[in-house]
């Protein structure tokens, strides 16, 4: 009887657990149907690849199937990293500013700003594995035959109006020797000599008949893929509005001559932090100059309203 008398107490809290417990399940059930519709609604389409498409007024032969889709995969790579692409769009007319220019005054071709975003991302700050360093990724050998400073107080890999000269002159003496844009470009991501042993071995002069390793393979259809979603970004379902993108920032320059004891005054003295001094001069390795040559340096200051 004393049994029974605790089950009649208890049978009211058992009913309104058991039914706590099926609208749960029902509420479980619902989302789970309502997550499925919303699944079924969203759809990864394959992207468009145009008819015809120019590297550096080269024309890729798209009529061949490995060039199609060698070309595909970069798009669909690039388009489907949408946090990624969507930075280097907004980053892109703030560094493009710069180098497209230098590229026009050089006589380099335009789309070979699209290399920097292969190359760094447009990271000027950008250091490879292997110790390239900056928005071309020169190593620091390589950087010291085309004129670059680097040491522990100045490194002008990070420089970007003088590492883009540099590159310039890089690509230049490439086109000497191969005669070819699109070996160019082959030929900054596997070196000069690489691609050279190559054509020898394979017997070819052509980039698209071509063996590499994977990523010099990979370079040149990387490369395109970024010029054609910078150049047609709404068909690759990239809408940003102007306002939406980086800003470029003014600056004004203050010229060094002799040495400097200490950044963090010289900051101050031009009316910013230190840290914002190196932001806008990262090939300023130290926080000091030496400078016993006298040598001129260029320092850009953001102006601040």
């Amino acid at each position: 009887m004393k049994n029974k008398r605790w089950w009649k107490v208890l049978l009211p809290f058992v009913v309104v657990v058991k039914v706590a417990v099926v609208v749960l399940v029902l509420s479980s059930a619902r989302s789970d149907n309502t997550g499925n519709a919303e699944q079924a609604e969203l759809q990864y389409m394959p992207v468009p690849i145009p008819e015809k498409v120019f590297v550096a007024g080269e024309e890729m032969p798209l009529e061949r199937f490995d060039v199609r889709e060698a070309l595909d995969r970069e798009l669909l790579s690039n388009a489907y990293f949408h946090s990624q692409t969507i930075r280097y769009l907004k980053l892109a007319p703030r560094y493009f500013k710069t180098i497209e220019p230098i590229l026009k005054e050089r006589g380099v071709p335009d789309d070979f700003k699209y290399l920097a975003v292969a190359e760094s991302g447009l990271n000027p700050r950008a250091v490879s594995p292997a110790g390239a360093v900056g928005f071309w990724q020169f190593l620091s050998g390589t950087a010291r035959d085309f004129g670059l400073e680097v040491n522990g107080e100045v490194d002008e890999r990070y420089h970007i109006e003088k590492s883009t000269y540099a590159f310039c002159d890089y690509v230049l003496q490439s086109y000497d020797k191969f005669g070819s844009w699109t070996l160019v470009a082959a030929s900054y991501n596997g070196g000069m000599s690489r691609v050279e042993k190559q054509m020898t071995r394979q017997k070819m002069t052509d980039y698209y008949d071509l063996l590499f390793v994977s990523e010099t393979s990979r370079y040149v259809f990387r490369i395109a893929a970024f010029k054609i979603i910078f150049e047609n970004p709404e068909l690759y379902n990239f809408v940003i509005d102007e306002k939406d993108k980086y800003p470029l920032i003014e600056t004004r320059d203050v010229e060094i001559t002799g040495p400097v004891a200490s950044f963090g005054d010289f900051a101050i003295e031009n009316g910013v932090s230190y840290k914002v001094l190196k932001d806008f001069n990262p090939w300023l390795r130290d926080t000091n100059l030496t400078n016993s040559k006298g040598k001129k340096y260029i320092v850009k200051v953001p102006v601040i309203n």
